[in-house]
């Protein structure tokens, strides 16, 4: 079977197709320029926004470097962002206590810059926001320390009974030392009264400048582990000589926290030492911490009396004690560390069943500034 050929178009009507044709063509080159100058506008207005932000706004590429930065991340992050590897500005964050949190800039006087990231819907890249929130975390320093202060405050004429009680002993000893016809050895023991009075009225004053300063003195890695074998360490010699069995252990690995060790290690020696106080011997108390989502949870348990509801609803309250011996302010500064590192301390507890203090630490969040480039 044979092709019928087309027919030739005579010249009108290739002039007529030609003419249709430039005409198209106009519209779609109208249509592209409309486009252009569309997209034009957008990006101006884009950009006039993203500079007028008091946030910081960094756009990243799929591999993770930077191809826009708005004059507030330049401000913190320095002049010349575009094509930068985010890893490489992010070395320069110092990780804290709170997840999604890092420090930026000088020691003396660092900014608190808040991190959080989200893909492009393409899926190439991802923009990372940066929110300044220095003042914010200060406000609320200033604030928790206000109510330390205020707690106080309400306490201080149970706190000058607190004080002229021990004093009031210690006169009264160190007076009797000076009777010519006191025994050397009852001498003795009137001089170690003394002291103890005093070590007691020394403690108390300690105690109430912890709780008054309240907050964290330095950040440094802590291994976790090595935490609770120094704890053990310490407190297990006290344990068995009061004929109670001290066991402990950790499921943390080479875990470590960004925290202050000296306040962490004084808020889990207060929730031990309350433990020891309160077991008989014959008892048990456990120490362990366990590693969570995000989080490091350390635990104090024991086989003591048990803390009736009543006094749970009482038990962090500054100078609130059930023995005479108790400053009332322990398990206070333990509760302000653990919440000076983002945590917290609750417990479990029924009388006559012992009692489970849980003492909760976040992880600083150390990757992050960096997930961007992954994503």
């Amino acid at each position: 079977m044979n092709a019928t050929a087309a027919p030739p178009l005579d010249a009108a009507q290739l002039a007529e197709a030609f003419e249709q044709f430039n005409r198209v063509s106009a519209e779609l080159t109208g249509a592209y320029a409309g486009l252009q100058g569309e997209v034009a506008q957008l990006n101006e207005r884009l950009s006039v926004l993203m500079a007028a932000l008091p946030a910081g706004v960094v756009v990243l590429d799929r591999l993770g470097f930077v191809a826009q930065a708005n004059r507030a991340a330049q401000n913190w992050l320095g002049e010349g962002l575009d094509g930068e590897a985010w890893l490489e500005i992010s070395a320069r964050f110092t990780s804290t206590e709170t997840p999604g949190e890092v420090e930026l800039g000088d020691n003396d006087a660092p900014r608190r810059i808040a991190l959080s990231s989200t893909p492009l819907d393409s899926g190439e890249g991802s923009i990372i926001l940066m929110h300044d929130v220095t003042d914010t975390r200060r406000l609320q320093r200033d604030a928790e320390r206000n109510t330390r202060l205020a707690a106080m405050g309400e306490m201080v004429a149970g706190l000058a009974h607190q004080l002229r009680t021990p004093l009031s002993a210690a006169l009264l000893y160190t007076a009797s030392l000076g009777k010519p016809q006191l025994a050397d050895a009852d001498r003795s023991r009137v001089a170690e009264r003394a002291v103890e009075r005093l070590r007691h009225l020394e403690r108390l004053i300690r105690d109430m400048l912890l709780f008054a300063r309240g907050d964290c003195l330095g950040r440094e890695p802590v291994a976790v582990c090595a935490l609770i074998e120094e704890l053990a360490h310490t407190l297990e010699p006290i344990a068995r000589a009061r004929d109670i069995v001290f066991d402990h252990a950790c499921d943390c690995g080479a875990t470590e926290l960004v925290a202050d060790r000296k306040a962490l290690a004084g808020a889990l020696t207060n929730l031990l030492e309350n433990a020891l106080q309160f077991t008989p011997a014959g008892g048990r108390v456990h120490l362990a911490a366990a590693l969570g989502e995000r989080q490091v949870c350390f635990r104090v348990e024991d086989t003591g009396a048990g803390i009736t509801p009543a006094q749970q609803q009482r038990l962090f309250e500054p100078f609130f004690t059930t023995r005479g011996e108790g400053t009332g302010l322990g398990l206070a500064i333990a509760r302000g560390a653990a919440r000076a590192h983002g945590g917290d301390i609750d417990l479990n507890s029924r009388p006559g069943e012992g009692t489970c203090f849980r003492l909760v630490v976040p992880l600083a969040d150390d990757n992050a500034h960096c997930e961007a480039h992954h994503e």
